[in-house]
This record gives structure tokens, sequence and C-alpha cells, in this order.
């Protein structure tokens, strides 16, 4: 039972071993992560098996939308992260609640204002970026249900960045694998069995992430020993969201550019027509979980970052880099290899029209090899935001996403074009992301060894 209850409990990482330690946090945060992707590659397999290739485009167009719409929350949960394990690691339990507390209440007011705005933008933003006729009005209600239910997306992701930043990697990985599960049998039910097409995997999506959520609350209710979780922790106080705006600020400009690029990128898809959308989907679904352990190592290295800054320990940040950096390195390769080898297969899931197959495992391929970049960029990056730096990683995002990528994807598009591709190859999509995924990896390296995150001292200005 004492086992048992130590898998529950925040877990302090300025002891130890390093890459123990990282190994220990990441694990149970790596299935996780692929219970999490589960939830769009689980809706992409129901609609594309069940209502068709048209309706699984219509899925995937909406993506680059919806994560432009929850911009905001990616700003608090950054800043949250960064707060939380940093007070954790400096045993400030007073800090460490007030910070929560300002979380929480910051969360519900920016999911009061995108419940009232989304509806109104949804679709001119679909219609501004080519969405196909044929796959509007399906991408328009799959949005349109996400967002009225945003509160339960919201504040599961918030809450349980919250708990992933206390060290308590095991609790979220329980609870969203009960809202996983919850997920796949709603989604079957809704569309195989109820016929609700788009707008049911939807409605499974908003339900399961609500009992989640519920269950994160709880979670943090029980953790008293650590910290203070009351109404009087959530009232309003302007330092702390002064705080987790400055820390998160830079981290959601950075998923402003992604969001925009990719709206950008999509427009440039759409103009492909409706086969290359759905092999786009099916690719961005493999390539999700090819990036998991790289983003899960990202996650990870910053919470370990902060607390070990929070506890002044920057020697022990710089080993436990290293050794973090080796161990994602080593899986992304073997990812890759794996993907290269039996990547047509994961393709078939999603749908049994050869031609679809055939063209996404050719997109996939170009990418392959981009996954070993990416976990030098995510593991340094997430360093960075440990120690409080969020705006480097904010101007090698700009760079990468605006300055190369999509200039890259257009240009290539422009200078391919044919009879048979009047509007030029669909390569271009893939080729200019993986220029984007190296060079951007070069930039982070020498980013990280000028050494700027290192001058972060403990957050102190907040009383």
């Amino acid at each position: 039972m004492a086992r048992l209850a130590d898998l529950f409990s925040p877990k302090d990482m300025t002891v130890g071993v390093p890459w123990k330690r990282i190994v220990e946090f990441s694990i149970p945060m790596l299935i996780g992560n692929i219970a999490q992707q589960l939830y769009n590659t689980v809706d992409s397999i129901v609609i594309g098996r069940f209502v068709g290739d048209n309706a699984l485009a219509a899925v995937g167009s909406a993506l680059p939308v919806l994560n432009f719409l929850l911009v905001l929350f990616v700003a608090v949960a950054t800043g949250a992260g960064i707060m939380v394990s940093q007070y954790f690691g400096a045993k400030d339990r007073e800090r460490l609640s007030r910070s929560i507390g300002a979380c929480i209440t910051l969360t519900a007011i920016a999911s009061a204002i995108l419940m009232i705005i989304a509806p109104i933008v949804i679709r001119p933003m679909l219609v501004l970026i080519n969405t196909p006729e044929s796959i509007l009005d399906w991408c328009t209600s799959y949005l349109l249900i996400l967002m009225v239910g945003n509160w339960g997306f919201s504040y599961f992701n918030i809450l349980s960045g919250i708990l992933r930043g206390l060290g308590d990697s095991f609790s979220a990985l329980v609870f969203l694998l009960v809202s996983t599960t919850l997920n796949i049998v709603l989604d079957i039910w809704f569309v195989a069995g109820l016929n609700m097409g788009v707008s049911g995997v939807a409605l499974a999506t908003v339900i399961a992430q609500m009992v989640s959520a519920v269950l994160c609350a709880i979670k943090l209710k029980t953790m008293d020993d650590v910290l203070d979780f009351n109404l009087n922790m959530m009232k309003p106080k302007k330092e702390y969201f002064l705080q987790l705006l400055k820390l998160g600020l830079p981290s959601g400009l950075t998923q402003v550019i992604f969001s925009l690029a990719m709206i950008t990128v999509q427009s440039l898809t759409n103009t492909f027509g409706e086969m290359i959308i759905a092999c786009n989907v099916i690719v961005m679904r493999v390539d999700g979980f090819a990036m998991m352990p790289n983003f899960t190592f990202g996650m990870t290295m910053t919470t370990y970052a902060g607390q070990n800054v929070g506890a002044k320990k920057i020697d022990r940040v710089e080993l436990g880099t290293r050794q973090g950096l080796k161990i994602a390195v080593g899986v992304s390769t073997v990812i890759t290899i794996i993907i290269l080898l039996f990547g047509r297969h994961l393709m078939n899931i999603f749908t049994d029209t050869a031609e679809l197959v055939d063209l996404s495992m050719r997109m996939m391929r170009i990418l392959a090899v981009g996954y070993i970049a990416m976990a030098v960029t995510q593991v340094l990056s997430g360093v960075m935001r440990g120690a409080g730096d969020t705006v480097t990683p904010m101007w090698i995002s700009l760079i990468t996403t605006i300055f190369l990528r999509v200039p890259i994807a257009y240009g290539l598009a422009y200078l391919t074009r044919s009879t048979q591709y009047p509007n030029g190859r669909p390569e271009s999509i893939f080729v200019s992301l993986l220029i984007a995924w190296v060079l951007g990896a070069v930039i982070t390296l020498i980013s990280y060894r000028k050494g700027k995150w290192r001058e972060k001292v403990l957050l102190k200005d907040v009383q």
C-alpha cells in the first residue's frame, strides 16, 4: 500500500540520480501523452471508418482553427507549470498555493471569453482558409461543440499540468486513461450507434474531458500536505496574474505563431483537394504518436529544470540535460526506424483507400528523420522554459515557422506547379516542415549553449 501511495504523491526531482528521476517521471507522462493523442486518433479512425474520407478531412481541417482558439490556455498552463515546479522545489507552500489558485481563476475567465467569441468567428475563419464547401458544415459543427464545451478541456489541461509541475505524473496518467477509455466508448456509441457523425465525435470528447477535469480537481484537494486548495487561494490577486502572464505569454505567443502558420499552411493544403487534406490528417495522426516521446521529454525537462532552479541547483540542471538529451535522441531514432519499416500498416488503420495509404506513406517518409532533430529542440527548450526563459523558445518558434516553414511551403508549391499539379506538388508541405525542424534544432542548441537561461533565478517578486 505504501508503494502504491508513492506513485500518486509529488516527486522531488532535486535529489537522486538525474536520469533515473527523468525516466521515472517520463514513463507515466509518455503513456499519458499517448492516451491524449488517442483522443484525436480515435476520432479520426471512427470518422474515417464509419462516415468516410471527406468527414476525416473535415476533422483535420478544423484542427488548426481549434489550436488557435485555445491559445490562451497554453499561456496559462506554461506559466502555471513553471511557477508550480519552482515553488515546489523551493518548498514555498504559500506561493505554491496562490499560484495554483490564480491559474484556476484565470482559466475560468478565459473559458467564458472563448464560449462567447468562438461561435462568432469559427465559420468565417474556416472560409478564410479555403475550407472546401463539401466539408464546411462538418468543420463548423465540430468546432462549435468543442468550443461551447471547452471547460472540460481547459481545466483538464491546466490541472493535469499543475499535477505534473508537482512531480505527480502518475495521477495525471490515471485520470487521462479513464477519460480516454470513456472517449473511445462514447465515440463508437455516438457515431456508429447513433449516427451522429462529426458532431458525435466532438460531443464524446467534451464529456470525457469534463470527467477527467473533475478527477484532477479532487486529487489536488487531497494534497493538503504540500498545498492549500480552497476558495481563499483562488481570490484574484494581481501579482500572481501578472507573474503567470509574464511567464506564460511568450509560450502563448509561440502557440499563436504556430497556429497562424498552421492555418496558413492549411489554406495551402486545402487548395490541393480533399484527398491531400485527408492524407495530411493521417500523416499528422501518426506524427502525433511519433512526437509523443519528444513532447514528453520536453515537459519532463521543464519540471526537472524548474524544481532544480527553485532549489538553486544549476549544476544538477546541466547534468540532467545531458542525460535527458541522450535518452530522447535514442528513443526518437528507434521511432524513426519503426515508421520507415511499418508505416504503411499504421496508415491502413485510418482508411482502406489504397491511393490514400500510398500517398500518406510517401509523405511520412519525408518527415521521418526530422523526429531526431525535434528531440533536441524539445529537451533543450524544456530546460530553458523550466528555468524561466520562455522568451528564447518563442523567438526560435517565430523564426522556424513564420520565416522558414511558411515561405518555404508556398515557395516550393509555386516552383513545382505543372499541368498535373496546377497548385504545386503536395510534398512541399512536408519538405518545408522537415527543413523547419532541422534548422530549429540547430538554433535551439546554439541558444542553450549561450546560456541565457542560467541567469534566471527563483521566482521571488510575488508576495
